[in-house]
Parts: structure tokens; sequence; C-alpha cells
């Protein structure tokens, strides 16, 4: 062993504090990764319960459940669950108006150059489909249906992209069940008492009600809102992020179900907020997020039980929170993930995609005792990057609407804007080009269907798209467009293809 290695001191003991999605998605993949090296110990209170409102999710998610080990159709018989293609806006521009976010490809590239340049020269020529008939996952999600499909024959044309609905509790359940398995520990009990090392602050302990204390090394932070260790014991300090995310309540409520699960989520705006509605196989999850400045929660609820398509299946659950982030993610030997770490209105069903990536980083970045500064800097440079990027899109789609017919769309008409949406905003408006930073979660074609959805348009297109013939470009669009339709022609009912694969045992 090479002498500079000779006194680390590798972390042998890791305590997560809080259980639900985020403590035991990051109990699962500790020990499926480390379980041989690791004392993994979750402490939780059946008391405290969890938030447990992330019920949609994007494709990232079968990345983690495929390094788990997890099948997917017995995943989804265990939860309920059903397949999502996107996420479907209505009424965000104006009233009436609806457009889809769809996961997967858009068309087509041409060589160098990317597809939206030769659909924007054919809108500009004559009355062209809109950009979603070139899309896959649009087309199947608009017809209600659903395959596996890797790539559409032999054709180039990508096959679907899909993610789930699920039911967060029963998703948690499970996880908890596989880390359990992989000998995790989980300890039932109320945290009374943080105690801190005199010398250098870092957490050494949790002492329970019981009496009983637990010692750790590293200490995971999945307590939710409350932040016991990030926030209470180690005062990261919390970045308040309202003024570019105004709402900050949610009322949340499932329903029977009143038809066939649809392949997507909904989202449709209120007059104070919006609406989610996510469909399972044995129920609909509801909810109804909302800036208190303009709507009480009487009334939220009102608006959110006249609005539902089927029975209610209890009272509505109020859920209050405020846009932001820490300061600092990972402080001392702990690290926030999930709630604790900060907040996202899950208007692009990001809430687990952030527990997953906040649990990649740390064990891409996972330290030794020494707890080295270096580590702690990029990880929290990398967290801070991405809450920075999926704000911005969230962004958009309040700021960049027609709507004035409430005092709370007014107000989203003039939000400050992030620097980094203004960036790509300016850059698609003036020339139809969208560039992926880094590791940004959103792609290209995400960026490209939310700004045509919510109505922004190129003043041009790239110029090499004027070097195809008009019949070549006609032909290259139409045999896109026939391709998607006859695939989504060959498709099964999402209903069916459910009833085939995954059908749940649910009610």
């Amino acid at each position: 062993m090479p002498a500079g290695n000779m006194n680390i001191l590798p972390v042998k003991r890791v305590v997560i504090v809080g259980g639900g999605t985020a403590g035991w998605m990051t109990a699962a993949v500790l020990a499926r990764a480390m379980g041989a090296t690791l004392e993994i110990r979750v402490v939780e209170s059946d008391a405290i319960g969890t938030v447990g409102v992330g019920e949609a999710t994007i494709p990232q998610i079968r990345n983690v459940n495929t390094f788990l080990g997890i099948a997917e159709d017995a995943m989804l018989q265990a939860t309920g669950g059903t397949f999502k293609l996107g996420i479907e806006f209505n009424d965000w521009v104006r009233a009436g108006h609806s457009y889809l976010h769809a996961f997967g490809e858009v068309g087509l590239p041409l060589g160098p150059l990317p597809f939206q340049h030769y659909w924007l020269r054919s809108r500009a020529a004559s009355n062209a489909p809109d950009l979603w008939a070139y899309s896959l996952n649009a087309q199947a999600a608009r017809s209600r249906r659903m395959e596996r499909i890797e790539r559409v024959g032999n054709t180039p044309v990508a096959g679907i992209n899909y993610a789930f609905h699920l039911d967060a509790s029963l998703y948690g359940r499970m996880l908890r069940a596989y880390a359990e398995q992989r000998g995790v520990k989980r300890t039932e009990g109320r945290i009374v008492e943080v105690k801190l090392r005199g010398e250098d602050g870092f957490i050494e302990s949790v002492a329970l009600e019981s009496g009983e204390r637990i010692a750790g090394e590293l200490f995971i932070d999945c307590s939710g809102f409350r932040g016991l260790l990030i926030e209470e014991a180690l005062h990261a300090g919390f970045e308040d992020w309202r003024s570019w995310l105004p709402c900050d309540r949610a009322l949340t409520v499932a329903s029977a179900p009143a038809s066939a699960p649809r392949p997507y989520t909904q989202v449709n705006a209120r007059p104070a907020g919006w609406q989610w509605r996510i469909p399972l196989q044995h129920r609909t999850g509801n909810g109804h997020v909302y800036c208190s400045e303009y709507m009480s929660e009487q009334e939220a609820a009102t608006a959110l039980l006249n609005s539902l398509d089927g029975t209610a299946l209890g009272e509505p659950r109020s859920i209050h929170f405020a846009a932001g982030i820490r300061r600092q993610f990972w402080l001392r030997n702990c690290v926030a993930i999930g709630l604790s770490a900060g907040f996202l209105e899950p208007l692009e069903s990001t809430a687990i995609h952030l527990i997953q990536s906040g649990v990649s980083r740390l064990m891409a970045l996972f330290p030794d005792r020494s707890f080295d500064p270096q580590l702690i800097e990029e990880y929290n440079r990398k967290v801070r990057q991405e809450y920075e990027q999926v704000r911005d899109l969230l962004v958009l789609h309040y700021r960049a609407t027609e709507r004035r017919d409430t005092p709370f769309w007014e107000r989203c008409a003039a939000l400050p804007v992030p620097e980094g949406m203004q960036r790509k905003v300016a850059l698609f408006r003036a020339t139809g080009q969208i560039f992926r930073e880094g590791e940004e979660l959103f792609t290209e074609q995400s960026w490209l269907q939310v700004m045509v959805g919510q109505g922004i348009l190129p003043r041009r297109h790239h110029p090499a798209a004027d070097e195809l013939p008009p019949a070549q470009l006609e032909d290259f669009l139409g045999t896109i467009r026939k391709v998607i339709g006859t695939a989504v022609e060959r498709m099964p009912s999402h209903e069916r293809f459910i009833a085939e694969h995954c059908a749940s045992g649910q009610r």
C-alpha cells in the first residue's frame, strides 16, 4: 500500500435519519454498492410519517431500479404503478391551450443539424403539423397506447422512453424490504438530541426518546422539510426561492379511478397555481399547488375536490413548503438528501430524481473519515447546479404565459428571470439553437418542447436547413410522421399492456 494511504480511516458506520422514499432509496443504493464494508442504520419514527407526494417520476428512475436489480413489472405490480410517457400541460399559456412535454426524441437530426431547424423551415413555408407529430412518445400518449420499444423497426427513429406513476409509500416499502434483506438495520424512534463533537462540530451521535444513543461517522439527513440534522443541528442555512416560485402550499387527495389510466401526468393551471392528476391502477393521485397570498386553504380544497374525475377517497391533506435549497447540502459529516436538501414543486416530477442523483453523487464522492473539503465542495457545487437548472425550467412555465386573468398570473408574468433560463430562451428565440450544459437533467428536446409549448418561437432557423431541396424536406418530415404513425397503430392500449404485464392486486 502506498505510504499516502496508511492513515486513511474508512467510513464504516452510516446513520440515515428518516425513512420514506429518500431514506430507503439511500439505504438500498448504499447497501447494494457497499454493503459488505458499511454498517447502515435507518432511524425513523412511525409517528412522524412522510410527505409521500412523489407519485410521478422521470425516466432516470429506471437506472436506479436496474442498479438495484428490481424487476420492472414486479415493481409496478407492488406499487399499483402505470407507465408515464410525458406530462400534459393544460391552460398554462392561455385557457383552452394544451401541450405535451413528452419523454424521448423529437424527430431526427439530419447531418450535424438538430431536427427543430427543419421543422421550423417547414413551418415557415407551409401549414406544417405541430412539433409533437414527430414524437413517438407524444403520439402514443395521445392515443393512450404503450409498448416497450427500443427502436422503431429498422429505422433510425428511437423507441419509447418512459417513466412511471407509482404509489410512493408502497415504493418506499419495497426499497425498505430490499435494504433490510441486505443487512440494513432499522431503528424505530423519535430523535430528541443531536450530539456534536466539541473539537470540530461534527455529528457524533443521535439520541432517541428511549434513551438509546446511535453513533456514526457519516450521517445522512432524510428527515424532510424539517432538516433535523442539516438545519436544526448544523445550521446550514436556507436559500429562499419564492421570488421565482411563489407557490407555498399543496393539498393532496386520492380519488377512485374514473376511467382507464392515461399514460401521462396531467398538470392543469388554476387561478392561484396548478393541479396535478396522476393515474395509478387502483386510484388517482391529485394535488393542488397554490400560493397562499392569493387563495385560502378552504378555497383551494373546494377547487381541488370539485375538479376530481372520481370520488374522493378521504379529506385533502395540507402541506406547507417554501421553494428553495440549503446553502450547503453537505456540511461536515452530514449530507442532506430529499426534502431536507431542498424543495422544488413537482411541476416536472423531479422529486424522486433529485433523491436519486443526490445518492449517486454521494457514491461517486464517498468520503473517508477525514471528510476531504474538496469532496464536499464538489458535491455542493454539483447539487446546487442541478437544483438551479431544474428551477430554471419550472420558472419558464410560469413566466412564458399570456395569462393575466388573476392576480397570481399577473405576478407570474412579472417574475424575475434566472440567468440560465434567460440565456437559453434568448438564444432559442433569436436562432432556434439549444445547448445542454454539462450534466444538465433536461435535454435539448425537453427545452424545445416546453419553449414551443409555452409559445416561444424562434425568429429564424439555421441557414444550413435551407440547403435541402423542398421536396426532400417534405419527404424527410413525412417519412418520420409515417414511421411514428405506423408504430403507434401497432401498439396495444396502455390499459391492455398493464393487464398483460404488470396488473396489480391493489384496490
